[in-house]
């Protein structure tokens, strides 16, 4: 029988292309549960990003800078063995439908294969953030829609000059 880790990390991964507030809300419950959680940027270039890593990590560092148990750093290749780098034992992931759980489910199961000592945590999304994810809230961004609230102010401020930027480049 294993013991607990004297203090314990946690590791929230994801893409964050734009951080929203759902993330923001795992994060804020996240970081409740553990002694150290670090939400980690995916470089992952062929997702073709809005932001470039650089840009998301500042972003996220901006945002949470409000919790003292939070830190930010991206990774490339294999989550788990970015967790082990980094001291993480947890994984932390949001679940926001039943499809998001059959994605999540394969994902912790290859994890936990990959290296057995790391557990997965699932926190539900809260349900006002259900239906938020970076794919839309840049779609519907990009048509002149009404995102407020559904990111941070200044992450709603960057995505609109981005997107306007994109825009003149595209007349």
């Amino acid at each position: 029988m294993s013991r607990k880790p004297s203090s314990v990390v946690a590791l929230y991964p994801g893409s964050f292309d734009p951080i929203t507030n759902g993330h923001l809300d795992l994060i804020q419950r996240g970081s409740r549960l553990v002694d150290k959680l670090i939400v980690s940027v995916l470089r992952n270039e062929s997702k073709e990003p809005l932001f470039s890593v650089e840009e998301r990590t500042d972003m996220l560092r901006e945002v949470v800078q409000v919790y003292p148990n939070v830190e930010v750093d991206s990774f490339d290749g294999l989550l788990v063995d970015h967790a082990v780098a980094r001291g993480a034992t947890v994984l932390l992931r949001g679940i926001r439908a039943i499809s998001d759980y059959e994605y999540e489910l394969q994902m912790a199961l290859m994890n936990r294969r990959q290296r057995p000592e790391i557990e997965t945590i699932f926190l539900m999304a809260n349900e006002a953030y259900s239906f938020i994810s970076s794919r839309i809230v840049k779609e519907v961004a990009s048509l002149r829609g009404n995102i407020s609230g559904l990111v941070p102010p200044s992450v709603e401020a960057r995505l609109q000059r981005r997107l306007s930027k994109i825009k003149h480049r595209g007349a």
